[in-house]
């Protein structure tokens, strides 16, 4: 019989987590940034073959999201925001994990916290993203096209530029006052066209 146990994080206990995520990303130093996502795929081929809590499962559809964003030739992201997403990723990249992720059960517990909190941060990007890759997948399948082949196609500039424009408006309309209750999460509403990731089974 399956148990809910529903939990909140103080701010004291988030606290800790922030300065462990801002640890890794002064360590990170000029890490390179292909060791970032090769760390942070690494999570995603570890806790495949992982039994897993619900709570950690959930969010690894996000980090999955975080690391393709970067690798996407077709969402092209200047390099001022593909170096947000990688400060993001580094604590994936730190081996000094807040919970050693060869504790059974509880070992991924710290990384999707921090999944969580990097989810709050970079949330215009995340939705962004995924509505470039919903366009993508019906125009490529409009066109008869493999959309994982289509790659920098002329058709697609046009609303690439559109949302990038509208991730970097919103951002700016938010920073200095928190996302507040902005996460990926609040819609429960995770792509389901092509993207360039590790995680999911197409």
């Amino acid at each position: 019989m399956p148990l809910a146990i529903s939990f909140e994080l103080s701010d004291r206990d988030l606290e800790r987590f922030n300065q462990a995520i801002q640890a890794a990303r002064e360590s990170a130093g000029h890490q390179d940034p292909d060791a970032v996502l090769a760390a942070a795929g690494k999570l995603l081929q570890d806790v495949d073959t992982a039994e897993l809590p619900d709570f950690i499962a959930q969010r690894l559809d996000r980090l999955d999201a975080l690391i393709a964003m970067v690798r996407d030739e077709g969402w092209a992201l200047g390099d001022e925001d593909r170096n947000r997403v990688l400060m993001a990723l580094v604590y994936f990249a730190n081996p000094n994990d807040i919970i050693p992720d060869n504790v059974p059960v509880l070992g991924y517990f710290d990384d999707a916290i921090a999944i969580e909190l990097c989810v709050r941060e970079l949330a215009h990007e995340l939705d962004a993203y995924e509505e470039f890759c919903d366009f993508r997948q019906r125009e490529a399948d409009s066109r008869g096209l493999d959309p994982a082949k289509v790659g920098r196609a002329d058709w697609l500039g046009n609303r690439r530029d559109e949302l990038q424009d509208r991730m970097h408006r919103e951002r700016e309309r938010d920073f200095g006052t928190g996302y507040g209750n902005s996460s990926g999460y609040a819609r429960q509403s995770y792509t389901s066209a092509w993207r360039p990731g590790m995680l999911r089974v197409r």
